[in-house]
């Protein structure tokens, strides 16, 4: 009995330490970002409005940001786009910026415009940053 238990035991244990490690990294796009380089950089061009129900504040509607973001490869610029970010356009979104990341980026489960509004704070336009949560594999 104490063999069986032995031998379940590190089965179990070499089953737990050959899974994958996940983690969640972010990145930034900002405002007025450096688009020198490589490969393609994205810009956060513009700010065009944000409705978002403000933390501390219960709302009906969720409100939406719209945005313009901006595209260089090897510092020559590609295209701008308007992006909407609500709950209704994440899979746009997601499918839109995905082919302009690093193939490390590429597993993105969040897309967002920060900072998010505050009752009584107002959010100077330079401020706002896109925020790409994505999770890599240890």
């Amino acid at each position: 009995m104490k063999k069986v238990f032995t031998v379940l035991l590190i089965l179990l244990s070499s089953f737990a330490f050959a899974q994958k490690i996940t983690t969640q990294y972010y990145s930034k796009v900002k405002q007025n970002s450096c688009f020198k380089g490589k490969g393609y950089k994205l810009v956060l061009k513009e700010m065009l409005a944000d409705s978002r129900c403000p933390q501390g504040v219960t709302c009906i509607w969720a409100g939406e940001v719209y945005a313009v973001v901006s595209v260089y490869k090897d510092s020559e610029f590609i295209e701008d786009k308007k992006l909407v970010f609500s709950t209704n356009n994440d899979t746009v979104n997601l499918k839109w910026i995905t082919p302009y990341l690093d193939e490390s980026q590429r597993a993105i489960n969040s897309l967002t415009i920060e900072p998010h509004p505050h009752v009584g704070k107002v959010i100077e336009s330079k401020d706002y940053y896109l925020k790409i949560g994505y999770m890599k594999y240890n």
